[in-house]
């Protein structure tokens, strides 16, 4: 069964830097769109960042500029690279294969001084 694992969440002052990873136990990671959702207590969970396999990628607005996905298919590893954090990206961070076919476990991401 393939599973996705999260790490690199933490607290970080606002405009600070943190980089998420999210590694697929499976090598069908290569063939997958991977990509990175977010969640706060009470909202729905929220598109952040896609990339395909032919590492094409795609933002939401409020992450444009900002934030980088980005992917090693031979480590089977997706990354999202967030610079100039604000506490409104204050959220749990999940990665995802499909996207939405597959979940990992979410990472917590929190931005205050």
């Amino acid at each position: 069964q393939v599973q996705l694992v999260e790490s690199g969440g933490g607290l970080v002052q606002p405009g600070g830097s943190l980089r998420l990873s999210c590694a697929a136990s499976r090598s069908i990671f290569s063939f997958y769109t991977m990509g990175w959702y977010r969640q706060t207590a009470g909202k729905e969970r929220e598109f952040v960042a896609t990339i395909t396999s032919g590492a094409r990628t795609n933002y939401a607005d409020s992450v444009k500029g900002r934030f980088t996905i980005s992917r090693d298919n031979d480590k089977n590893t997706v990354y999202l690279q967030m610079n100039s954090l604000k506490p409104g990206d204050t959220a749990v961070y999940y990665c995802t294969a499909g996207p939405g076919i597959l979940w990992g476990q979410g990472t917590q991401v929190t931005v205050s001084s």
